[in-house]
Order: C-alpha cells, then structure tokens, then sequence
C-alpha cells in the first residue's frame, strides 16, 4: 500500500520527547499506563458479560466504550513504547497509513458511543416509564451500527485523502504516531483539501455528539430539578457524573488539538494534548465508570467472591 504518487517508503516517528535522560521514565511510565489501561477494560468487558444483572442497555454502551478504548490504545501505544528504546522508530507506509485508519475508527467511534450512552441517561430519567420499550435490545444495536459506520466513514474519508498527497524526501513524522496534522506536515503538495476535510469530518464528528450530550444532559437538568426528594436527585446526578467527567476530557482535549489552527497550536503541545485522549482517557474510563458505580462494584465483589469460593 504505497502511494503511486509518494516517494516515501517509510517513515520515522520523533517520539514523545527527545531528551536521553527521559526515555526510560517514559517507558517505565506509558508502560504502566498501558497495562492499567488493558487490565481496567477487558476487567470492565468480562465483568459486563459475565454478570446477568449488568445486561442492560447502559452497560451494553459501557461494554462498547471498553472495547473501543482498548482498541485504540493498543493501535497506538505499543509502538509509542518503542520510541523510547529504540534509536529509530521505523514504520512503513502501510503501516503508517494503517495506524491512521484504525486510529480514526475508534477514536471517532468513541466520540458517537459517548453520544449514546448520552442518550440513554435521558431516557432513562427523563422517560422511565418507556425506558424499557425506547431502548430495546434492536434500538441499541442500530444505535451502536451508526457508531461505527459513523467512525468508519470519518476513517476512510481522513485516510483516502492522506493516501493521495506526496511525500518527499522528509520523512521523520514530529509525533509519537501516524496522525492527521504531523503528515498534513510534511506533504510537498497542497494539502488544502485534506485540511478542509480535518475542519468538515471533525466538526461533524465533535459537533454532532456534543450537540446531543449538551441537549440531552440539558434535559436531565431540567427533569433533576423537578424532583422533589433531595436523595431522588442526588441518585440521578451520580448516575450521571461518571459521563460527564469522560465526555468532558475525551472531548476537551480532541477539540483542542484538531479545531485550533496549527499556526496557534506548536506541535510539543499537540503532542501533550493528543495523550489526553490516546493514553489517558482510555485509562481513565473504566476506573471512572467503576469506581463510582455502585452496580459495577457490587458485580465485581460478586464475581470475585464466587471466584474466590469455588
């Protein structure tokens, strides 16, 4: 998979940091990070399946969100490490370009399951009388087809368009993996088109989630307020506070890196931004989901203690 048009072969990844001395801390620490992130969503993944009593569609979208997040993770930083231990972090054009696209299918898809794990916390205070009838067992898995038809067509369109420019004789991509902007770089033909794409797609792809999250949260509000027992409200805002905070970082930190124009945004900072939702978030979700869920809680003692008896 080369580009006919492109004399680049191969590329080089710079890596997060430069600095000798960092290399190995950073290696110690992504690792950490990595592992924490494998061992919290396929925890969460095999919890959710194993334990009848989480079988609804909350913690269906919870169930996708830990796949998603363990998936995108390990596209990205496996070969992350290897920067830190490696002179040369080499990888070929087709896995350059292949990086990209699964990169962009699950991080897109991410930001849609957000969306309707959104969704579902309306319906299920604000309409819980049809909760049942609503979401479905069929309604959620047309709302988890458009998830990942939506991450795949903002895969193929971002991709499609990288796949045609051509890259010259540079090939050291400023980052710690193949993403939109540091290619975007390095190209020596015009990329206004792939740039008009980043501002169509990732509007589309930021602006539509976040538009039905603020509505449906905004919602919820509104129905929180309308409840008159103090312990009524206080049981739907900590149903809701666990999305919140993981919208807030996944979205905050994806906006800023993508939205902004590259004139205003130096890449050392796109870098530390990027890690917020490559590494960090991935990491974060399913101790957030977790530890401030009560079902989940009550699942893992459960299944611990029929592990530990048996």
């Amino acid at each position: 998979m080369v580009a006919e048009n492109s004399s680049v072969t191969e590329f080089i990844l710079a890596g997060l940091s430069s600095q000798p001395e960092l290399q190995i801390p950073l290696f110690f620490l992504f690792l950490g990070f990595y592992m924490v992130t494998v061992v919290g969503n396929l925890g969460l993944i095999t919890l959710i399946g194993l334990s009848s009593h989480l079988h609804t569609p909350m913690y269906f979208f919870l169930y996708n969100l830990s796949f998603i997040d363990f998936c995108y993770s390990t596209v990205i930083t496996p070969k992350m490490l290897m920067s830190f231990v490696s002179k040369k972090n080499i990888i070929s054009y087709a896995g350059c370009m292949t990086q990209l696209f699964f990169f962009l299918f699950f991080v897109i898809s991410e930001s849609f399951i957000l969306s309707a794990m959104a969704y579902d916390r309306y319906v299920a205070i604000c309409k819980p009388l049809v909760y049942t009838v609503t979401m479905s067992p069929q309604i959620c898995l047309l709302l988890l087809l458009g998830v990942y038809v939506m991450g795949f067509g903002g895969a193929m369109a971002h991709t499609a368009c990288m796949v045609r420019l051509t890259f010259c004789a540079n090939s050291l991509v400023d980052h710690y993996m193949c993403d939109i902007l540091p290619l975007l770089e390095l190209s020596c033909t015009s990329t206004y088109v792939n740039e008009l794409v980043v501002f169509i797609v990732v509007g589309i792809d930021i602006g539509v989630p976040t538009v039905t999250i603020f509505i449906s949260y905004a919602l919820i509000l509104s129905s929180i307020l309308h409840i008159h027992s103090a312990k009524g409200r206080s049981k739907a805002f900590s149903t809701c506070s666990s999305h919140i905070i993981a919208v807030s970082l996944f979205f905050g930190s994806g906006a800023f890196m993508y939205l902004k124009p590259s004139s205003l945004l130096p890449m050392n900072q796109g870098k530390v931004s990027s890690l917020f939702y490559t590494i960090v978030v991935p990491m974060l979700n399913p101790l957030i989901y977790s530890l401030r869920n009560k079902d989940v809680k009550s699942a893992l003692k459960k299944t611990l203690s029929k592990i530990l008896f048996s």
